[in-house]
């Protein structure tokens, strides 16, 4: 009589924990096999599971993992809940360990690719969105203000009362930071909420808006529309000073790589110059070493005025 085969393991195709595969009867050999694979101590997912998944997912698939293994009073919490949140972040941050707050007096995860932290977790600072615990958009640009730098964190603030959808607004962000307290960072989140627009549509115009400011020059409108004399649409610029017809934009490096972009610039630009405006243009290198932009902006300024 032939050998019964072994009965096939058929493993769940989200992410499980070690214990829960040990109580099912798999032994602590097979959860060492090749095709599974360790995101964290004591979880296992199929070997191969993020094959052509988009990162935004791959993410936050890496988060209900780990999330089996948490207390159910934690949440994730300052760079991972922003990622979650989808709101912009300085390239270098974005492949930070996760981080995950639990409220004081509580034990905070610590091990490989894990940032804990011990902190006041008031009633309504997380929700379960996304199916775990994550800090609210509110909480979350909280805890920016203790990680990031003025105008990355305006950027962020931007992104999160825009216009078109809005995930939070002005009164609850300054609600927030009051119920915040005096945690670190609190300082500069005041000096951020003020400067928070509802037009900016990219990290690096608000950016450029926050260096304005601080220079000490008027707040330009943020994605204004330039009409001709006779109301032909002409351009939309991303900051102007429209009584004094001088426009600002900022090009990234596709501007220069995408060759039908670079065309529609050079004609979008000439029709600007051509019904009277001082159009300006600015890169990456300008917001590192803004004093040479601001010089001319003030000279532009002060000849227009």
């Amino acid at each position: 009589m032939s050998p019964i085969p072994p009965r096939r393991i058929v493993f769940p195709a989200r992410a499980f924990t070690v214990a829960e595969a040990r109580a099912n009867g798999v032994s602590a050999k097979r959860l060492r096999a090749r095709d599974l694979t360790t995101p964290f101590d004591g979880i296992r997912l199929g070997a191969g599971w993020d094959a052509g998944l988009p990162a935004a997912t791959v993410f936050e698939e890496r988060c209900r993992a780990l999330a089996q293994t948490l207390l159910p009073e934690a949440a994730f919490s300052h760079l991972t809940a922003a990622t979650l949140h989808r709101l912009p972040l300085p390239p270098g941050l974005q492949n930070s360990p996760l981080h995950v707050s639990v409220p004081r007096g509580r034990r905070a995860p610590h091990r490989r690719g894990v940032l804990g932290h011990q902190t006041t977790l008031l009633p309504g600072d997380a929700d379960a969105r996304f199916g775990f615990g994550v800090t609210t958009p509110e909480r979350t640009w909280c805890d920016l203000g203790a990680i990031l730098s003025l105008a990355p964190l305006v950027a962020v603030g931007d992104r999160l009362i825009h216009r078109s959808l809005p995930r939070t607004d002005l009164d609850r962000l300054a609600l927030a930071i009051g119920r915040y307290g005096g945690a670190r960072g609190a300082r500069l989140l005041r000096q951020a909420l003020p400067l928070l627009d509802d037009g900016s549509e990219s990290p690096m115009e608000s950016w450029q808006r926050v260096i304005i400011v601080l220079a000490g020059l008027p707040t330009p409108v943020t994605n204004y529309e330039v009409f001709d004399d006779h109301g032909v649409f002409v351009a939309r610029v991303d900051l102007a000073y429209p009584e004094l017809k001088i426009s600002m934009d900022y090009e990234g490096d596709h501007h220069r790589t995408d060759q039908k972009q670079w065309r529609r610039d050079i004609a979008r630009f000439r029709r600007l110059k051509t019904i009277g405006w001082d159009a300006k243009r600015y890169t990456a290198d300008d917001l590192e070493a803004p004093a040479g932009f601001i010089a001319e902006l003030v000279t532009a300024i002060t000849a227009r005025s």
